[in-house]
């Protein structure tokens, strides 16, 4: 019996449709460089504001799965939070994020299946309210009754 999940985690058994969560964090120049590091991927338009400007952009971008990442951190934090399984995902790329922008991200319940315990969210981030990214996650939610 699991009865000691930390703080903020939804447990299968009390998740309801349309429960939503979600987190705001200014996206650094320092986080760019942190995750071209770790993902390897340093192409130019997310490092070298001079080879960036002569894109379609015109200046430094977030690398797409980085704002994706902010997804990942409501679903393992908050909604259903730690002990959470993520099972896919689907994302669409709307709109650039550049260094310095307050990204919202949110997820919302569309769907629950509590005899698997698989959970659909409906996931977005924003910037100044326009959407930058929309997708759909659905993950095993944690269970007061399974080890």
């Amino acid at each position: 019996m699991l009865d000691n999940f930390p703080r903020g985690t939804i447990c299968i058994e009390d998740i309801e449709m349309g429960m939503s969560r979600h987190l705001r964090k200014v996206v650094t120049d320092r986080d760019i460089e942190l995750f071209a590091e770790v993902s390897t991927d340093h192409n130019p338009v997310h490092l070298d504001e001079s080879y960036a400007q002569d894109t379609i952009f015109h200046g430094r971008i977030a690398h797409g799965m980085l704002t994706a990442g902010l997804i990942s951190a409501v679903i393992g934090e908050q909604l259903p939070g730690h002990g959470t399984v993520y099972l896919g995902q689907t994302l669409k790329f709307i709109a650039p994020v550049r260094p310095g922008d307050m990204v919202t991200a949110t997820v919302t319940v569309i769907d629950i299946d509590h005899s698997k315990r698989r959970v659909t969210l409906a996931c977005d981030c924003t910037v100044d309210g326009k959407k930058v990214l929309v997708g759909e996650a659905n993950v095993l939610a944690p269970s007061r009754k399974f080890d």
